[in-house]
């Protein structure tokens, strides 16, 4: 079981990373001129907001519904940005992995 909750938690911080990186990969696939300096604000407004309220030494920690309804969002737009770049079965898998680790997450109180 020990093991389990290890992968868990390095699955969450891979899917943290996924979300911070989202905008890059989407900002690429637009092919727009402007892209990277989107890509730059998108990671950078992810990571700073993850900073404040999701990370474990976040200055505003969330419990409960707050907590579940912030991280909803917060791997919801990194599944959006993906879905939006047009990488549809990358989103859904995003999605899915999301919710199932961040359940078990719940589960066992990580």
């Amino acid at each position: 079981m020990k093991a389990a909750k290890a992968v868990n938690l390095g699955v969450i911080f891979l899917l943290e990373l996924g979300v911070v990186l989202s905008p890059w990969y989407w900002a690429y696939e637009s092919g727009s001129d402007s892209g990277p300096l989107l890509a730059l604000f998108g990671a950078t407004a992810l990571g700073w907001v993850w900073g404040l309220f999701g990370s474990p030494r976040a200055r505003f920690k969330l419990h409960g519904a707050p907590r579940v309804a912030f991280e909803a969002l917060w791997f919801g737009a990194g599944a959006v940005l993906l879905y939006a770049a047009g990488a549809h079965a990358w989103a859904v898998a995003f999605a899915l992995v999301c919710l199932v680790s961040k359940a078990l997450a719940h589960l066992w109180k990580q």
